[in-house]
């Protein structure tokens, strides 16, 4: 009797849950998002790929679960935090930085927004947590990797606050950095400047263009006379620009496809700039222009009035964003509108790269990286209210911070990984539950508009 019970009760759980699941998509990918069905199918096919797949392309279910629990370490909302509001594994990688050093930092703001800084430390160590099931790794070395995480925020954060060390000035090269990271850094070093360059571009006749592939293609003529129109927009826009107009001039554009999960459905383009004169365009440089929205923790987190008063246009958010976090920010980060829609700038790093799992070969590699992570984590926090003309925070985030973790890190650190290995749980069950109702949802997509309507 009892196990007929037990099973009428995690049937209904888990009939609950699927409905909030699709609800949720429904929600947020239908009617926000407003993503035509092949983008739909798309997208969820990439987060079928694995429950960490699927956990990156769910941040909006994150946060509605996340919002809804209590924890006792949040920052009090009239003092938040500038938050990158998408922290995971992967969005951490190496680039070259303002100054041309190759640097390890966080790499993607496009969800950047105000709010409690444990919403990134969260996310963050959920995904620490789902990478070490990918790895094999058993539950005592998951909840290490989270713990190892959250212990270097905990103590590079208390640095900031007790001004032993400086954000402003915080980076992680190839001398500061250790384990993968650095030998992902050193072989960085060796890649030459053109490497990106002539991967995506050949030379004709007499200039560099884009090379035609499955995910690049030539725009069509409303799309070139769109940005086109808008360059010079876009150039206004430019933190202490560096270059002449000419350095600028656009050479050619590619629609750019088959990049990310949680942006598909959002425009992306390659600009190819002059950047210089010598010959044979070897110093051209690949500009990416993103389509971005209104960020997802926006939905779930309280409204900041002063935040929207500065930060209307998405685009600007997103650079913004950026340059209050990073030591020296891209110098191509700028941002522009085409027919209402925001998009930001940046340079497409010819030294772009994140870690693989394969290289993650021992847990020392893990704890290496991830205390690494952790303390880039605890600099974007800190820095984030350094250098913002806007003057959104008025206040040194590091301070709230430390106090709202309290004295007891071990405690501190425990409450994360254990809510972290949990949570992990929970998206393990709703992967396989969205797993379930993908199949349905594309093959009901598959079938002819007449016997849709008609099951409608």
């Amino acid at each position: 009797m009892t196990s007929a019970i037990t099973e009428g009760v995690l049937r209904t759980r888990a009939k609950l849950r699927k409905e909030l699941l699709h609800s949720v998509f429904h929600e947020f990918d239908g009617s926000l998002m407003n993503l035509e069905e092949p983008k739909r199918i798309e997208k969820y096919r990439k987060m079928s790929q694995s429950a960490f797949s699927f956990y990156r392309g769910s941040a909006y279910l994150f946060y509605f679960d996340a919002t809804r629990h209590y924890f006792p370490y949040h920052t009090s909302a009239e003092r938040p935090t500038w938050i990158q509001g998408d922290l995971h594994f992967e969005n951490f990688g190496a680039f070259r930085n303002e100054s041309g050093q190759i640097v390890y930092d966080v790499n993607d703001f496009d969800e950047g927004y105000v709010g409690s800084y444990l919403y990134d430390l969260l996310r963050m160590s959920v995904s620490i947590a789902l990478v070490g099931r990918q790895l094999g790794y058993s539950r005592e070395e998951q909840l290490l990797s989270v713990s190892e995480y959250v212990r270097a925020y905990y103590k590079q954060m208390h640095r900031f606050s007790a001004h032993k060390d400086d954000p402003a000035a915080f980076i992680v090269d190839q001398q500061s950095a250790k384990g993968p990271v650095k030998k992902l850094l050193r072989k960085l070093e060796k890649r030459k400047q053109q490497h990106f360059l002539e991967k995506v571009t050949a030379f004709m006749q007499t200039e560099r263009v884009f090379l035609e592939t499955s995910e690049l293609v030539a725009p069509t003529e409303e799309e070139q006379t769109g940005l086109e129109q808008v360059w010079a927009f876009y150039q206004d826009t430019l933190r202490g620009k560096k270059h002449s107009e000419e350095h600028y001039g656009i050479k050619d554009i590619a629609v750019k496809h088959g990049s990310g999960t949680a942006s598909i459905g959002l425009d992306r383009y390659y600009v190819l700039i002059e950047g210089g004169m010598e010959k044979e365009g070897t110093d051209d440089t690949v500009l990416e222009v993103k389509e971005v929205r209104i960020p997802v923790p926006a939905y779930f987190m309280p409204y900041s009035e002063s935040f929207w008063q500065s930060f209307g246009h998405q685009g600007k958010r997103v650079t913004a964003t950026q340059q209050a976090m990073h030591h020296e920010a891209d110098e191509y980060l700028g941002f522009l509108t085409i027919e209402d829609r925001h998009f930001y700038v940046r340079e497409r790093s010819p030294y772009k790269k994140r870690l693989k799992l394969e290289n993650i070969q021992s847990m020392d590699d893990m704890k290496q990286i991830v205390a690494l992570m952790g303390r880039l984590t605890a600099k974007m926090h800190a820095r984030a209210d350094a250098d913002v003309d806007a003057g959104i925070l008025t206040y040194h985030s590091e301070h709230e911070i430390v106090k709202a973790m309290g004295p007891d890190r071990d405690t501190f650190c425990r409450h994360i990984s254990q809510w972290s290995a949990a949570y992990a749980d929970q998206v393990e069950t709703d992967y396989a539950l969205f797993l379930e109702w993908v199949g349905q949802y594309a093959a009901e997509q598959a079938k002819p508009e007449e016997e849709q309507l008609v099951q409608i």
